[in-house]
């Protein structure tokens, strides 16, 4: 029983230490600067996204231009 009691205590002030490093480092508007990292974050992945389908998009056309490139032309006239 006392074990027990003796680890919920170091378990609180554990949390209570780290709660008071976070309002040290952070302050009141904690929970603000987590949203705008969040969004700054979906922001950078929404961009990254974009360009990663652009350059397929890219890649793929490239791959078109030079595949027809490559193929011979045949200039096959039909006789009537």
């Amino acid at each position: 029983m006392a074990r027990e009691y003796d680890a919920q205590l170091l378990e609180s002030v554990a949390v209570r230490r780290a709660r008071l490093r976070e309002s040290l480092l952070w302050g009141r508007a904690r929970r603000q600067l987590a949203t705008v990292d969040n969004v700054k974050r979906f922001a950078v992945s929404v961009v990254v996204t974009a360009v990663l389908c652009a350059g397929c998009v890219g890649w793929s056309f490239l791959q078109k231009v030079l595949s027809e490139q490559r193929r011979p032309q045949s200039n096959t006239q039909v006789v009537r």
